[in-house]
């Protein structure tokens, strides 16, 4: 995709509608959809109009600080992109597309461990920035024990532990479209495919897998999501297992996939550096409470003792301001960066960045509070 049509995507809306056009139905809905009725999903995006913003006039915002320490490192936008399953599906190299991109703009990437490439290659292609690395509870303990051991030696940094993903989610949307890894070759599927002939030349350049897991006899054949997760996650992981896994990282942690303040409570006994507060993108459990409106009993448990980071949602500059107002010390971004990687590659992620950057430049600026980190309730109101 040429940059120009990049710099008409004005906002993230703009950039999906791109994404949109370029990727198969299938693919694109994996990004898109949640579970069940999508009532969640919806909500994580809504919920953030509970709330107002209350400019203040007056106030010299001739200057902004937009940055944020995450984690003990600074970043220069308070954002982290977060841990996204086939990434290289999008787009050829995607997880190193993203992971460069969060380098260039000065944010963390996080890796998931359900990438397309693995950690070592990612870590290879992307040597810059900070780089996390996502682990799910795995019943394979050794298996689990040696991702740790290689994310450690590839110089990731914080891991972040996920404990929303016990079961697969059901997603209809998926079930519908058959969606498989790699993709079944289907009549309605190879006719979409045969329609996107840019993104059929990257995916044919570079075949689709779960890197981390190409030596485990489980992972092979047309395999969905949810195979995958029964296969190799654990459900019956408990917080004694989770004890094991963090003692045996030995280094920074976080835990993602929190909505319960006693959760929180607990993650933070064990010693996690910041707290997730996260159901997964709508994607688990359908009717769970959304991230922005969980927030603020987890600041109220935790925030003095941890950070607080807000996944789930987040669409705009504005909603940044309103996460920093309500608690939280920075956000991560999901769909809207592999709606950026779909449109246009690592530049696709950069222009995604950009448009975050400079909407909450601009939203400081009018609502009077030029420091990102000094946001406080008083900038907000509620509906």
């Amino acid at each position: 995709m040429s940059t120009n049509r990049l710099d008409r995507a004005y906002s993230i809306a703009d950039l999906r509608k791109q994404a949109r056009r370029r990727l198969p139905r299938a693919i694109f809905e994996f990004i898109d959809g949640g579970a069940g009725g999508e009532t969640t999903l919806a909500e994580n995006c809504s919920d953030f109009g509970r709330w107002r913003l209350v400019p203040r006039v007056g106030v010299d915002v001739g200057r902004r600080d937009l940055s944020a320490m995450i984690v003990g490192v600074p970043a220069a936008l308070p954002l982290l992109l977060a841990p996204t399953g086939l990434a290289g599906l999008y787009s050829p190299q995607g997880e190193a597309k993203a992971a460069r991109a969060a380098a260039a703009a000065g944010i963390p990437f996080c890796l998931s461990t359900n990438s397309v490439a693995s950690l070592e290659e990612v870590a290879a292609q992307a040597p810059g920035g900070d780089k996390w690395f996502q682990l799910y509870m795995l019943k394979d303990r050794p298996l689990m024990w040696a991702l740790l051991d290689r994310a450690r030696g590839a110089g990731y940094r914080v891991l972040c532990l996920t404990l929303d993903l016990a079961v697969q989610g059901r997603r209809e949307r998926d079930m519908r479209n058959a969606f498989t890894v790699p993709l079944r070759p289907r009549l309605r599927t190879v006719l979409e495919v045969a329609a996107r002939p840019a993104w059929l030349a990257g995916f044919l350049r570079a075949p689709v897998r779960f890197g981390n897991f190409e030596q485990h006899a489980g992972v092979s054949g047309f395999m969905n999501i949810a195979q995958h997760v029964a296969s190799l996650f654990d459900p019956t992981a408990d917080w004694t297992a989770i004890r094991e896994v963090v003692e045996r990282w030995g280094g920074p942690f976080v835990v993602k996939g929190v909505l319960s303040p006693d959760d929180a409570l607990r993650a933070v006994e064990l010693g996690a550096r910041a707290v997730i507060v996260s159901n997964h993108g709508g994607r688990q459990l359908d009717q769970s409470v959304s991230a922005v409106a969980a927030l603020p009993a987890v600041v109220a448990a935790v925030g003095s003792r941890a950070q607080i980071i807000l996944d789930g949602g987040v669409r705009r500059g504005v909603d940044l301001i309103k996460a920093r107002a309500l608690g939280a010390d920075a956000c991560m971004i999901g769909r809207p960066f592999l709606w950026g990687l779909s449109a246009g590659g690592e530049d696709g992620v950069a222009r995604a960045l950009a448009i975050f950057r400079d909407e909450l430049d601009n939203g400081l600026a009018l609502v009077g509070a030029p420091i990102y980190a000094e946001l406080d309730e008083t900038n907000l109101a509620c509906r």
